[in-house]
């Protein structure tokens, strides 16, 4: 009898439980959550859509250009930008949209780290247009607000713009733009505004206060899209193949590694290097006087508009070893060609018109 007494309070329990829960399922909308370092212990889902892994919450920009890129794609977010990668390398997902430039901010020096830790292939690219809103709460005026958050990047793009606005507030940074809407609208708060996307206040139910807020119009990110395999490289439309190399310090190597490509005619997008992070630091003897001389170690990333089914990129990259002592094919890719006007009346169709005069 004890028995059945127990079973009968477990039962109880637990059907309360279940309703508590039903509750809250129906009190707020469903929305992924980041996945961490410890989701990967879990089995990987399967289904029909492609899973397409980005860094933030939904309602932020990558979300968007992993939509662009895989329409049909089923965005899984993720708190970190090394979540993203290991999410596609342990078959969590099935590709990786993730930012590597800005037209304003410049590089985004964390990706292109990653993209030499792993080993993950680029297998397009995607531009977005970058469309900043002022978002506010339900019934919050510009007059109400003390502060605004956002990424570091939103604020100081909008900055001008927000002195123009008149707006006497305190700027505060925010791990991301969408991030920045979820809180607010997470703790209710009524004297706080966010800079996001038009998206981000559709799913956290904000209002734009202001539209376009940025304060260079031309501004762009481009992303990178990630598998765990290469595509095969064509010639019937505009290819371009990212590479990272590392050379001695002779002289006039990169001189000779950048005439590989000018004798091809073979146009370069992109130059940019960054410090070996395993030997950052080089030390010589110095010959003429004593002590030691340091040199920097560099790794140079570098893009140029040519697929590797063409010869002269094949013949190239054939010259570059002479000279370097490490290169590595990050990915050769079709180029995002699409016009960026169109792009922008594609993903915010409710939002082409410009900032009213302020």
């Amino acid at each position: 009898m004890e028995n059945e007494r127990e079973g009968s309070t477990h039962l109880q329990l637990a059907l309360q439980e279940s309703q508590m829960v039903a509750v809250a399922a129906t009190a707020t909308p469903f929305l992924p959550q980041p996945l961490t370092v410890s989701d990967f212990a879990r089995p990987p889902l399967h289904g029909s859509n492609l899973r397409v892994a980005y860094q933030g919450v939904p309602g932020a920009y990558s979300e968007s250009a992993a939509s662009k890129a895989y329409p049909e794609c089923e965005p899984i977010p993720c708190d970190q930008f090394e979540v993203a990668f290991q999410s596609v390398e342990l078959w969590l997902a099935d590709r990786a949209v993730l930012p590597v430039e800005n037209s304003l901010g410049g590089s985004i020096h964390k990706n292109y780290d990653l993209l030499l830790s792993h080993r993950l292939h680029i297998v397009g690219e995607v531009k977005l247009p970058v469309r900043h809103c002022l978002l506010a709460l339900p019934g919050v005026r510009k007059e109400d607000l003390t502060r605004v958050i956002s990424h570091p990047q939103a604020l100081s793009q909008c900055e001008l713009t927000l002195t123009k606005l008149g707006l006497n507030v305190s700027r505060e940074a925010f791990d991301d733009t969408a991030g920045a809407a979820q809180f607010i609208a997470a703790n209710n708060l009524l004297d706080t505004a966010a800079i996001a996307s038009e998206r981000a206040a559709e799913i956290y139910g904000m209002n734009i206060l202001a539209a376009g807020i940025q304060d260079d119009p031309s501004n762009v990110t481009r992303f990178v899209m990630l598998a765990r395999e290469p595509i095969i490289p064509r010639k019937d439309r505009p290819f371009k193949t990212s590479i990272v190399f590392a050379h001695d310090e002779s002289t006039g190597v990169l001189f000779k590694v950048l005439s590989a490509f000018a004798f091809r005619n073979i146009n370069l997008n992109k130059i940019e290097s960054r410090p070996r992070r395993k030997s950052p630091v080089r030390i010589v003897e110095n010959g003429t006087h004593s002590g030691t001389t340091r040199y920097f170690e560099y790794l140079f990333y570098l893009d140029f508009e040519a697929s590797m089914a063409d010869q002269k990129a094949q013949n190239a990259l054939s010259e570059l070893q002479e000279y370097v002592t490490f290169l590595r094919v990050l990915g050769s890719y079709p180029m995002d060609t699409s016009p960026l006007a169109c792009v922008t009346d594609l993903l915010y169709p409710a939002a082409t018109a410009s900032l009213p005069s302020i």
